[in-house]
């Protein structure tokens, strides 16, 4: 057989996937791995989809996207942001924000670019840019409570830097800025002759603030590229609709990527985005009261155990530190599915700087949370016994 792609060869298979896939080997184990909501999808986005299958021709869309769909994200910015993006030229639909921040990293990157992002950070960044040739520096923020600073940015900057990637509120650790923190960054940020890809896929799901996305910063508007979607939420993570918006030249380039990758996105999931931007825009809000009494819930009970642990203030995440048990968080995580069967994810796997941690999902039941947290404190007390 002739070898695949050398670096594809280096590409392993995502913490969050190791353990989510061996909750099947257990009979009762409850899965707290991957970030989804509990939330099904409201009928009347399931309706809309089925709708239009039934009344509507099923064949492709523009490249870009339906246009009424386009129009509702402008829409939205308008309404959020008070931010301007031509439907027509500055929006483009992709499959999931995954697919748009393959598109975005594909359009802008060239061979032995450098690529800066904040860490502990989502684990679905690193391959793609190592997979095109760049190279990523990582910039600890575990001593900022998870927050990049403008100091800390413009250290980190060199020659071979083409693009920074932010992601707030931020998987893993559920940290997201202030406005204060953010004017900060953009202090530094418009400084820098580099793209700013901005994942703002928790957005709506910012727990105890207003979150303030990059697009309301004029003097960064044409190197911002912001990732945003509807998996998280409007529970829609199947339904694979996600958005890039951004200045129109680089968008015309996305473009072009995104059409020789997937020529658009499907059709009744598009609709279905339709109905979730126009009829089921305030949907987050309630969802958001569910996981700000689970986010407290679970916070309270980890301190109540003795572990130290930020306060989430976004996303559905929590991120404890296990570094008084173990410096070995595959280790740890590994030894609590097997003996209490909690499946959470290590650490370690968003990055050097997340070791010493697991991230646990609060975006389930609150029954299920109580029996997560129970088993949780027995294992802890067993490691305690122990000492």
């Amino acid at each position: 057989m002739p070898n695949v792609n050398q670096r594809i060869q280096n590409i392993e298979v995502p913490g969050t996937r190791q353990f989510a896939n061996k909750v099947a080997l257990y009979n009762d184990c409850i899965d707290l791995t991957l970030g989804q909501p509990d939330f099904d999808t409201p009928q009347p986005i399931k309706q809309a989809a089925i709708h239009a299958i039934e009344q509507k021709t099923m064949k492709y869309s523009h490249n870009m996207g339906l246009i009424e769909l386009r129009q509702a994200i402008s829409n939205y910015y308008i309404d959020r942001y008070n931010a301007t993006f031509n439907p027509n030229s500055e929006i483009t639909v992709t499959i999931g924000g995954s697919e748009g921040i393959d598109a975005i990293l594909r359009a802008i990157l060239d061979e032995g670019d450098e690529v800066i992002i904040p860490a502990p950070t989502y684990l679905g960044y690193e391959p793609i840019v190592e997979l095109l040739g760049g190279k990523v520096k990582f910039i600890d923020t575990t001593g900022t409570d998870y927050i990049l600073t403008k100091e800390a940015l413009l250290n980190a900057v060199s020659n071979k830097t083409k693009a920074i990637i932010l992601n707030y509120p931020t998987n893993p650790t559920g940290a997201t800025y202030t406005k204060a923190q953010l004017d900060d960054l953009v202090d530094g940020l418009k400084q820098l002759d580099i793209f700013i890809v901005s994942d703002e896929i928790y957005a709506e799901n910012t727990l105890e603030c207003e979150h303030y996305s990059l697009v309301i910063y004029p003097e960064i508007r044409d190197r911002v590229l912001v990732v945003n979607g509807l998996s998280k939420s409007h529970g829609m993570t199947g339904w694979r609709i996600g958005y890039v918006v951004g200045d129109y030249r680089i968008i015309e380039e996305v473009t072009t990527v995104h059409l020789y990758n997937t020529i658009c996105a499907a059709l009744p999931s598009q609709y279905a985005a339709i109905e979730a931007l126009t009829n089921q825009i305030d949907l987050p809000k309630i969802m958001n009261k569910s996981y700000i009494e689970s986010r407290n819930y679970v916070y309270q009970r980890l301190l109540n155990m003795g572990l130290d642990v930020v306060k989430p203030k976004g996303a559905f995440y929590i991120f404890p530190s296990i570094k008084k048990y173990s410096n070995d968080s595959f280790q740890f995580a590994n030894d609590l599915i097997e003996s209490v069967q909690l499946a959470v994810v290590p650490g370690l796997a968003f990055g050097e700087f997340g070791e010493g941690h697991i991230r646990l999902s609060f975006a389930c039941s609150m029954e299920t949370l109580v029996e997560a947290c129970n088993r949780l404190e027995q294992f802890i007390n067993k490691l305690e016994a122990k000492k």
